[in-house]
């Protein structure tokens, strides 16, 4: 049956694409017509490898550029080519769930899983209660098109545990070709402090965002120097990969990214040491709590450092606890106490999924406004996935956060422990160290409404969950799961 659809499919693409050249020709619009091919070729892929759509969405993220960024809006910010790919995968998920009437029943009720699902229910609960909603709507939908391609069918396509390396390395693939661009043009620059912050365009809309990606994909590429049973050669390539990420992360000068690094490289020696995730966790929380017991006198502190930012390594590093003269801190703090005064107005529903940028502008103070403080409130987002969530969606957004960050780190060092083969274990803990640095970079910025840093994110998510569900327990990582692929395909 699903064989006579597809050849019956196949004909109908065939018939719908000889019209459009035809129609294409007689409009003489030949620039369009040499592009079908192309789209046919990935319309083919939905029908008969699906599994290769999301392969190409890997690659092609680091790659993808907004519209936006082309001078291009039809009010929809779209990153080209990859947001339509993932609406296709999208659109086919939920036909196949709507024929099938079923999902992958461990993978659905994974307490990864069911934070999400939280996640998006209060999401869709305060775009109803939204000062905005339609921005709000906006911002489920894309929130939506990125979990279900990233989490949920990338976690039936990390059943076959090959095809967990084959994604991770074509991503770093596509973002190895990013560095190299961005280090080009920044030699063009003379390597200086302040090119450091847009050499990485088209493909990065700033170094913030750049320094996030560089962090997560470094963690995943160390890991696979220390897999066994790898080639000399194939070992090189990772090496020099590495090495590349090295030193595109020193030179994005991104210091929220230098800071996750410094702490996935804490809590691993903490994780080599054995040190129980009770501890850990318990650590953070006092540390957590004396920040803000002594909070004035830390603040005190770091009001004597007037170290600005600077293309010295060092000084830029100093500059990382200057609040009294750094504008880039400085309008931080603008932005995370707008968020909060925006939270005491609306503290449960808070203000709708994606309306800060668009409300958070009268809530400014005089006082605490910078030289690049915009007076209409038109400078982007709140800079934090907690405190954005706080004024966006109340406390219970902001705890649903949180509460996704210690269920996945929870999770992907119980799987670490417990897996029973030396790749498994590698991996999930480089998954979950992954996730730890965008967690602690989202203290200071938040990306997860883009394609960039969401794909990484929510797919290495789906990585602990499968590894936790169908690898920990194998003695062989690699033990042939055919079927899995079959299904995958026949999807």
């Amino acid at each position: 049956m699903q064989k006579g659809i597809k050849i019956a499919s196949l004909y109908i693409i065939a018939a719908l694409f000889v019209a459009l050249c035809l129609y294409l020709v007689v409009e003489k619009s030949i620039y369009l017509m040499f592009g079908l091919p192309i789209v046919l070729g990935v319309l083919m892929l939905y029908f008969f490898s699906f599994d290769k759509v999301l392969f190409l969405i890997a690659f092609l993220t680091p790659l993808s550029i907004n519209l936006e960024g082309l001078g291009i809006d039809f009010g929809l910010s779209l990153s080209i080519p990859v947001e339509p790919l993932l609406f296709g995968v999208l659109f086919f998920f939920i036909a196949k769930l709507l024929q099938e009437r079923k999902f992958d029943n461990p993978i659905a009720s994974h307490p990864i899983s069911i934070v999400i699902y939280i996640m998006l229910i209060w999401i869709s609960i305060t775009t109803i209660t939204s000062e905005l909603p339609l921005v709000s709507i906006k911002y489920l939908l894309s929130r939506i098109w990125f979990v279900i391609p990233a989490y949920f069918v990338c976690a039936k396509l990390f059943k076959d545990p090959n095809n967990i390396n084959k994604f991770i390395w074509l991503y770093i693939a596509g973002l190895v070709i990013v560095v190299i661009y961005t280090i080009i043009h920044h030699a063009i620059n003379g390597f200086s402090g302040n090119s450091a912050h847009w050499v990485m365009t088209p493909f990065y809309n700033d170094h913030t965002a750049y320094g996030a990606a560089l962090a997560i994909y470094l963690v995943l590429n160390a890991a696979f120097i220390f897999l066994p049973n790898i080639k000399t050669s194939k070992r090189i390539i990772i090496i020099i990969c590495f090495s590349l990420l090295c030193l595109a992360m020193v030179l994005s000068s991104c210091r929220a990214a230098w800071l996750s690094i410094i702490a996935v490289i804490g809590i691993l020696i903490c994780v080599l040491l054995k040190i129980k995730f009770k501890f850990i966790l318990t650590v953070v929380i006092a540390l957590v709590a004396i920040f803000f017991t002594f909070r004035h006198q830390i603040i005190d502190v770091m009001e004597r450092n007037e170290q600005d930012s600077s293309s010295n390594l060092l000084e830029h590093v100093q500059s990382i606890t200057n609040i009294s003269t750094d504008a880039s801190n400085l309008e931080r703090i603008n932005r995370w106490s707008s968020a909060l005064r925006l939270f005491e107005d609306r503290p449960f529903f808070g203000w709708g999924p994606g309306t800060y940028q668009f409300v958070y502008a009268p809530y400014q103070l005089s006082m605490n406004k910078t030289i690049i403080t915009t007076n209409y409130g038109d400078g982007g987002n709140a800079h934090s996935e907690y405190i954005g969530a706080l004024a966006e969606m109340g406390v219970i957004g902001a705890f649903i956060v949180v509460l996704l960050v210690i269920v996945s780190v929870y999770k992907g060092l119980t799987t670490y422990k417990k897996a029973k083969n030396k790749e498994s274990k590698i991996l999930v803990l480089a998954a979950t160290l992954a996730v730890i640095s965008y967690f602690i970079h989202g203290v200071l910025n938040n990306f997860l409404d883009t394609d960039k840093l969401a794909i990484p994110v929510w797919s290495c998510l789906a990585i602990i969950t499968v590894i936790d569900i169908y690898h920990s327990g194998k003695t062989n990582y690699y033990e042939s799961t055919s079927e899995h692929q079959q299904a995958l395909n026949q999807q």
